[in-house]
């Protein structure tokens, strides 16, 4: 409990929040000083429209005065606080002298509206002293030092207010006690929000430093990535041309297509890994007639598989806002997973359906199907549920990761529902572009 009236924001963060409270401070006075002038614009426009009834309440021209004064008050705070924040010329020390008084004036002009209406007699209400107190240390932030000082300046003013007053003595003596206790509230409200502010300030900057941290090593990776794939292409095509050149000569020819076929699965990975990578950026966009998209992309693939490969296209055009290369990679990756898990006389099937918002691409196979336990793993980077295809292709575990996220990007979805021995479906949805 101690801590909240003895806390220091920590001297790491101390001159960043000093200043964003500061400032903070400035726009709360704007805001509030336009409350203020509203509600005592209001009272002054109601006693001018019942004069008389207003002039019959006791002490009517100290409460004239104090309203005059709030006026004058807000409207002043009003267009200074505005003027500080937007001006360079004003320095730190200066805006925090215009909050302070701004508090001043709230917590004098609540009291004395307190001691009027209570007849010269604290102890009889209090509502609106409350009230200032409750508003200062919600709005502005204001520190140990002074706090203390504007809790002692109002206990004193609170004091002397009463002690002259022709009162009983025991009244005066409950009024000096709530003084304290006012003065009291005052000083554990403001601690406790400026304890509340600091911390939350503190966690924000922590964040940020968190996430430029996590930046700065998301370009390393990257620039490492680049620099190692780089240096990985130049010996594995070597390697590639040697052992094409040596398999032309009939030269050891199982050794060497073991060698060709490793080097360009190894090329394969790291075109996967840079692909991984280039998935986070690049989001140029462009619409896509997905109807003539996948008769282009069904006749590619029946030319280059020699397999059966079946559009059930809809009877409309659809058009969706992506980049189509990104979009043919994905639609790629998953035509050859069908391909390479499913037998040379089963078919490829596309479907297109659509909605009033979404469409819906579906590219179903009749292949081996995927276990249960591997579904959930199956979007994860560098996923255990690759394996190997009919044929031995090899699995890098980035395909589908990667498709996952092109598609993420463009506000859509992609869903697998697979059954063994009988085959799986893979579902984009996207977004139709209206």
């Amino acid at each position: 409990m101690l801590e909240f009236f003895t806390y220091k924001t920590p001297y790491g963060f101390a001159k960043s929040f000093k200043k964003h409270y500061t400032d903070t401070n400035l726009k709360q006075i704007v805001i509030l000083s336009m409350a203020l002038f509203f509600i005592n614009f209001l009272n002054r426009v109601f006693a001018y429209a019942f004069l008389d009834d207003f002039m019959s309440l006791q002490d009517y021209e100290e409460l004239s005065i104090l309203n005059t004064i709030q006026l004058v008050g807000c409207v002043f705070f009003f267009f200074t606080a505005r003027w500080a924040f937007k001006s360079d010329k004003w320095t730190l020390k200066s805006k925090t002298a215009l909050s302070l008084a701004f508090v001043l004036y709230i917590l004098l002009i609540a009291y004395f509206v307190c001691y009027v209406i209570s007849f010269h007699n604290t102890k009889n209400t209090l509502m609106l002293y409350l009230a200032g107190i409750v508003t200062v240390s919600l709005f502005i932030c204001l520190e140990i030092k002074q706090i203390t000082g504007i809790a002692i300046t109002m206990c004193c003013v609170y004091i002397l207010s009463i002690v002259f007053r022709d009162i009983k003595f025991s009244e005066k003596l409950i009024n000096i006690t709530g003084a304290i206790i006012t003065s009291s509230l005052l000083f554990c409200f403001s601690r406790y929000s400026y304890y509340y502010k600091s911390q939350h300030f503190i966690q924000l900057k922590e964040l940020e430093q968190k996430n430029r941290e996590i930046e700065l090593l998301n370009i390393e990776k990257n620039e490492i990535l680049a620099f190692v794939a780089h240096d990985l292409r130049n010996p594995l095509n070597n390697i590639e041309g040697i052992s094409e050149l040596l398999i032309a000569e009939k030269q050891n020819t199982d050794l060497l297509d073991l060698i060709l076929k490793s080097t360009v699965h190894a090329k394969k990975i790291i075109d996967d890994l840079l692909k991984a990578e280039k998935a986070e950026q690049d989001l140029l966009m462009e619409p896509v007639n997905l109807v003539a998209f996948f008769k282009d992309e069904t006749k590619k693939w029946q030319v280059n598989s020699g397999r059966k490969i079946i559009l059930q296209e809809s009877t409309e055009d659809v058009f969706v806002k992506i980049n189509p290369s990104k979009l043919q990679r994905v639609t790629d990756n998953l035509i050859y997973n069908g391909l390479k898990f499913s037998k040379r006389d089963t078919p490829i099937e596309i479907a297109l359906s659509q909605n009033n918002k979404y469409v819906n691409i579906a590219i179903k196979d009749y292949g081996i199907g995927i276990p249960k336990h591997l579904l959930s793993q199956l979007f994860d980077q560098f996923s255990k549920a690759g394996r190997t295809g009919l044929n031995g292709e090899q699995s890098t575990g980035l395909g589908l990761h990667i498709s996952r996220k092109i598609i993420e990007q463009y506000g859509g979805k992609l869903n697998v529902s697979s059954k063994e021995n009988v085959g799986s479906t893979f579902v984009i949805t996207l977004p139709i572009l209206k």
